[in-house]
């Protein structure tokens, strides 16, 4: 038990102690969340480190860090622990991505280091919402997308993806891990589609889920439908196989330069209640 204020990595031991601070927050931590639900502390099943803060003893704050740096429930004494060790550990990650105050100050300690990156998205609302939307009907062609689509849902997703972040999913190795983790979503059901003629129309997926809130992602309506509110009718239809089938919180976190997207997810009836923040290199 350390008795004053550090950090250190986290080991399987700290299990409870450590959902019990993604607990305390579970919209904001839902991605991580998941991933400690399912794997664990241990960094191989884990896919990284967890940092965890400790003041008089008692875990206050954690960072995970793997193919993404994100700062958990972290106060300013946290964020700068966490930007020391990473700074000696050298940049691992692809992004920095969490709530947007401890990013913002995060990124600021590192980036004379690691910097300079290749994006930075300071302000991207999270939006959530409770109940199916009472505004927007869902489209009822959005469907759970089947194992033997792969073929037909991976394009649509490398073409989400592309948009999105700035590069393709498929350099690298060659995309295989993307595609991995698209066919982990497609096998547990957490993939939704309007397929017409064999082609995707609209997609989306539940990329995190806890059993307390769920995160809505990749969001996609192929160019040519655009225009035709099919985001909106098919973000009512994932909503409510969300709200019926994985958590009572559903989630998502949303450019703010969008402007179109946002209005699109309030008629659905998402509300803002904070702020993420994205560093991408």
């Amino acid at each position: 038990m350390l008795t004053q204020s550090s950090t250190r990595v986290l080991e399987p031991a700290d299990l409870g102690a450590a959902l019990a601070v993604l607990d305390s927050a579970p919209v904001e931590n839902a991605f991580v969340t998941a991933r400690v639900q399912l794997a664990g502390l241990d960094p191989w099943r884990l896919g990284g480190e967890m940092w965890g803060w400790y003041t008089d003893g008692r875990l206050t704050s954690l960072c995970y860090s793997g193919a993404n740096l994100v700062p958990i429930c972290a106060t300013p004494e946290a964020v700068r622990a966490f930007a020391e060790r990473a700074r000696r550990t050298g940049r691992r990650c692809s992004s920095i991505v969490g709530p947007a105050a401890p990013t913002a100050e995060l990124w600021r300690l590192l980036e004379p280091s690691w910097g300079p990156a290749r994006d930075v998205r300071a302000h991207q609302p999270l939006m959530v919402a409770e109940a199916p939307s009472v505004t927007v009907a869902p489209d009822p062609l959005v469907r759970r997308v089947r194992k033997d689509e792969m073929e037909t849902i991976m394009p649509a997703c490398v073409a989400m993806f592309t948009e999105e972040v700035g590069i393709s999913p498929l350099s690298g190795d060659g995309g295989l891990l993307y595609q991995a983790r698209v066919a982990e979503l497609v096998g547990s059901g957490r993939s939704f589609a309007r397929i017409e003629d064999g082609k995707v129309v609209f997609k989306a997926e539940i990329g995190a889920a806890t059993r307390q809130a769920c995160q809505i992602q990749g969001v996609w309506v192929a160019p040519e439908h655009r225009g035709r509110g099919l985001s909106e009718t098919g973000m009512a239809a994932v909503l409510a196989y969300a709200l019926a089938d994985v958590a009572p919180l559903v989630s998502l976190y949303v450019n703010d330069y969008n402007a179109p997207a946002r209005a699109a997810y309030r008629r659905v009836g998402f509300q803002e209640v904070g702020a993420f923040m994205s560093v991408l290199f």
